[in-house]
């Protein structure tokens, strides 16, 4: 096991640091190639209502006028400008997308980037989104556990027949193959209010994406996990967690990044493998991007 968890930027704060254009988000994702940063990830809206103060976690971070890049549109953009960063969801909302069609993608996406693809999926909090998509938002969860399995018969390459209550097919095969061994990694980004997060994780998942998260909630839902893992018959010591980095802040406010890498010890005491860190809330400048990356990237490696 590693000293320290691994470290990930989601890419987020679109309008602010990249404007108009989103080219600059390849050479973000260059730099942080370069820069030795572990993971991107890549969030997702398909569209964005207008009641952001439902959001259950908080106030919402981003205004209305923000731009949500199709996810695996732009990884697939950023897998041919890298060569070894890792490319992730955090998260996508797969029950949006249909079963099939997803697997094809995600499968297509693991070839293009030589197998460094993470897949963190949610069941998404926005009801707009799966009335502009002509689908039913309860029942949601369960859609999205049918879709996961369904991915996973799909990315064995063969014919292969599939049924459950929501996805069914027969004698189908889904070409190409991921290159990474029984499809690329998924994690479940989800609270653990409910056992059935619990169980999904330990039946399907690699990881798991706490949100929002209090210390004590994070070992205690690593704990939970760990234990599910055993009773499923699987190596605890395989489960990954991707947490936020406690932001530590200097006195006028601003982030200070090697106080807050200091914190790394506590996390991987915790049992957080990875350790995320929001573009948006480090970089208040387009100026910016390639300084904190390069910053980012020396400080963890020193760490």
């Amino acid at each position: 096991m590693s000293a320290r968890p691994r470290v990930s930027v989601t890419l987020s704060g679109f309008s602010r640091l990249f404007g108009s254009s989103l080219a600059g988000l390849i050479e973000a994702a260059r730099v942080a190639d370069a820069a030795g940063i572990d993971q991107l990830a890549m969030t997702d809206h398909v569209v964005m209502g207008e009641r952001r103060d439902r959001y259950p976690y908080g106030r919402f971070p981003f205004g209305a006028d923000e731009p949500w890049p199709e996810p695996l549109t732009t990884l697939a953009a950023l897998a041919g400008a890298t060569a070894r960063v890792r490319l992730a969801t955090a998260v996508l909302i797969a029950p949006l997308r249909p079963p099939v069609l997803l697997a094809k993608t995600l499968a297509t996406l693991d070839a293009l980037s030589g197998g460094r693809l993470d897949v963190g999926v949610g069941t998404g909090w926005q009801r707009e989104e799966f009335d502009a998509a002509g689908l039913p938002f309860e029942g949601r969860f369960e859609r999205m556990l049918d879709g996961l399995r369904a991915c996973r018969v799909l990315w064995s390459g063969e014919p292969v027949s599939f049924a459950s209550p929501t996805v069914s097919f027969e004698r189908v095969s889904c070409l190409p193959r991921p290159v990474q061994p029984g499809g690329p990694p998924l994690w479940l980004g989800a609270s653990l209010r409910s056992e059935r997060v619990v169980d999904a994780i330990s039946e399907l998942g690699s990881g798991w994406m706490p949100i929002a998260a209090s210390s004590e909630e994070l070992s205690d839902g690593i704990a939970r996990l760990r234990g599910a893992f055993r009773a499923a018959g699987r190596d605890p010591a395989a489960l990954g967690v991707r947490a936020a980095a406690p932001i530590v802040r200097t006195a006028d406010g601003s982030p200070d990044l090697d106080r807050t890498l200091a914190g790394f010890a506590d996390l991987r005491e915790r049992g957080a493998t990875v350790a995320s860190f929001a573009l948006a809330a480090w970089v208040r400048e387009p100026s910016g991007v390639r300084a904190f990356l390069e910053g980012l990237g020396r400080a963890a490696r020193a760490a």
